[in-house]
């Protein structure tokens, strides 16, 4: 179990943080279409974050889950 623990505390902040980022950069995008007047495209691509978001909130969820199960 240390290895799955080691491998969650290197490897999942920057899954995470992909992530984030990369949903970051498409509410960038949506904000910049709502700027310009574009209120219909702006909603169509902030839907677009569901995905990198649900990923993230996985990804923490099985932290959290090996958290529980190695008694930290």
């Amino acid at each position: 179990m240390q290895v799955v623990d080691r491998l969650g505390v290197e490897l999942v902040p920057g899954e995470v943080r992909i992530r984030l980022d990369k949903a970051a950069g498409i509410v960038r995008a949506a904000d910049a279409w709502a700027g310009a007047g574009f209120s219909d495209k702006a909603v169509e691509i902030t839907l677009d974050i569901e995905q990198p978001l649900n990923e993230a909130s996985t990804l923490l969820n099985a932290v959290s889950l090996i958290n529980r199960i190695t008694g930290r």
